[in-house]
């Protein structure tokens, strides 16, 4: 019998991966880096969650989250300077 896990995690980095920069993109345009705080708070959410629950597909789901988060506050930042350097649409108020 084959061992899924790593199909199945490989695609969670993936998906997680293209959410986090979806989210930091938009996030950036309509919120600016204000929005790091949730972002934290769904990091540190995610991977003490990942810690207490006993299925590893589950686990492994909820600490890429958080680590995708936690990583994409520094790209918020870096997103602000990408956006000031006109690489990327600023929004208009």
């Amino acid at each position: 019998m084959f061992n899924y896990y790593g199909f199945i995690i490989g695609l969670f980095v993936l998906l997680l991966t293209g959410i986090g920069h979806v989210a930091v993109i938009k996030g950036e345009y309509y919120l600016g880096v204000r929005i790091w705080p949730i972002f934290l708070i769904i990091s540190i959410l995610s991977i003490l969650i990942s810690t207490m629950v006993k299925n590893t597909i589950l686990s492994a789901f909820l600490g890429i989250l958080g680590f995708t988060f936690l990583w994409g506050i520094l790209e918020l930042f870096k997103q602000k300077k990408r956006v000031e350097k006109g690489w990327f649409p600023k929004k208009n108020n």
